[in-house]
């Protein structure tokens, strides 16, 4: 399994399950956060290319709305619809 895979799996456990299980509409995941959760150091970029990917959307069968904040930084948000 790649880092980009741990990066969905944990996104995908952690964050979309949980927001579908409890009837939200929208999740917002911060790259920062999971870097840290995930313990990488310098491993911004990676983490927010498999956030921001189509193969995220699909395994999770979601709708990216909106990325904000820097490019590839820890403050990078992303919003999806589920």
């Amino acid at each position: 399994m790649s880092l980009s895979d741990d990066v969905r799996k944990y996104c995908k456990e952690f964050y979309v399950d949980p927001a579908k299980s409890s009837g939200e509409h929208f999740v917002t995941i911060r790259a920062g956060t999971v870097h840290m959760a995930l313990n990488y150091k310098n491993r911004h970029p990676l983490v927010c290319s498999a956030i921001g990917s189509n193969i995220f959307e699909i395994m999770c069968n979601i709708k990216r709305i909106s990325i904000d904040g820097p490019l590839n930084g820890a403050n990078t948000s992303f919003t999806f619809e589920l």
